[in-house]
């Protein structure tokens, strides 16, 4: 019989975000403002995952996300799961999805948009494009791709 081993410890209470693309947390936590959360945040990166090979995960204890910030988390991981944990059990798991738009989450990377200019929040809309995704920014109508967006608001 195998031995099972947790590579991260479990949570309490709080929310887990499992199957990021690998690389990706770092991100995830800015945008979701995580460093400054009181509580645990414990990340995994490049963890081994059967069917993504390799995995990023992040738990953030006594915190639920709110739709927003689950949308926000789909831009950069779309296959991604979470996970509501309350006295160690999972009791709501669900995959994430892409939501039609975003709004003030990314700096749009055309230097020219009025994004950029203006004091005006930005709004992108998503194109799925199989695992990844390309956005669309509302003002300048230049189409992204995942690493293209090197800013968030936060």
């Amino acid at each position: 019989m195998k031995e099972k081993k947790l590579l991260v410890n479990a949570i309490k209470n709080g929310t887990v975000i499992d199957h990021i693309t690998a690389g990706s947390a770092l991100k995830i936590i800015r945008i979701l403002n995580l460093a400054s959360h009181e509580k645990v945040v414990t990340v995994g990166l490049n963890l081994p995952s059967k069917s993504m090979g390799r995995k990023d995960l992040i738990k953030v204890a006594e915190r639920e996300l709110s739709p927003d910030e689950v949308s926000s988390v789909a831009i950069l991981a779309p296959q991604a799961s979470i996970n509501i944990v309350k006295n160690y059990e999972i009791v709501k798991k669900f995959k994430i999805k892409l939501p039609e738009k975003i709004e003030s989450v990314v700096v749009c990377p055309n230097p020219k948009c009025i994004t950029n200019h203006e004091p005006m929040a930005s709004v992108f809309f998503i194109l799925p494009n199989g695992k990844h995704i390309k956005l669309r920014c509302k003002y300048c109508e230049k189409v992204f791709g995942h690493d293209d967006i090197r800013e968030y608001r936060v």
